[in-house]
């Protein structure tokens, strides 16, 4: 099923209002920056003289690079919810890194940026702010994007492998929700479960059963707000989740989102 919810991007909650006040697209890397970077993002506004509008999203376990009015910064994993209100109009492109693909650009554990918003400048120096100006004076999503990939390619990432292997196992890890064990994970992929744990926290900077859970939820957010109140199937959705029961995915969701999933739903059609 698609929706408003899959258009925008799992994460963005309530996407169907979401949609109504702000745009987001999306748009692939430079191919010689795809082995470190997702895609890249420009979200637009304009909300001149209505109210501002206060956004949460589920993050994901990804480093993202943003160049803003304000500044530019790199977003750390944020492992609670994160809301960002937006007034007036405006515009701001992002880079989301895969997971493991800020490491060659950063010279400590990646798990150091958890929760955190670090000006751009202390990782890439003045170039970073010379790249942010460069970005918000250009005409198009397409220059705007060649300006924040001249950045990137002036810092000389190199090619690690093993970021390679930590962004296929997170794949794996997203592309199966109802996977829930850090040891069956790590046998699939011949790796000692305390050297996946290390591994994560230096490269992704949350363990496999962080990425594990969220990837749960971020499927259960979806399917509650495209199905509704009245069609979404929680005893099925928690199975299909591999939830032990409907309980324990309703727990899950209501500490993360801080309300339960069927109430989650009712907002998202209201």
């Amino acid at each position: 099923m698609t929706g408003p919810s899959r258009s925008l991007g799992p994460g963005v909650l309530h996407a169907e209002l979401a949609a109504t006040r702000f745009g987001l697209r999306r748009h692939p890397p430079p191919r010689d920056l795809a082995p470190f970077a997702d895609f890249c993002w420009v979200l637009r506004w304009d909300l001149r003289g209505e109210p501002a509008h206060e956004q949460s999203i589920l993050p994901h376990p990804n480093v993202n690079l943003a160049f803003e009015a304000a500044g530019a910064f790199v977003y750390g994993v944020d492992r609670r919810i994160f809301t960002r209100s937006i007034s007036g109009a405006g515009r701001v492109l992002g880079i989301r890194f895969r997971p493991g693909g800020f490491r060659p650009f950063f010279s400590g554990r990646i798990s150091f940026l958890n929760d955190r918003v670090v000006p751009a400048t202390d990782i890439f120096g003045p170039a970073a702010e010379r790249a942010r100006a460069a970005v918000l004076a250009a005409p198009s999503d397409e220059a705007m994007i060649a300006a924040a990939a001249g950045l990137l390619r002036g810092a000389g990432p190199r090619h690690d492998p093993v970021a390679g292997q930590v962004a296929a196992i997170v794949e794996r890890i997203t592309a199966d929700p109802s996977l829930r064990r850090v040891a069956s994970l790590a046998d699939a992929f011949g790796i000692p479960e305390r050297r996946l744990q290390r591994l994560f926290a230096e490269y992704v900077g949350v363990s496999p059963k962080w990425v594990m859970r969220r990837a749960r939820l971020h499927e259960a957010a979806l399917r509650a707000e495209e199905d509704g109140p009245d069609a979404v199937d929680l005893a099925a959705l928690a199975a299909d989740l591999g939830y032990a029961d409907q309980a324990h995915l309703s727990r899950d969701f209501t500490a993360t989102l801080g309300v339960p999933p069927s109430r989650y739903a009712a907002r998202a059609g209201a």
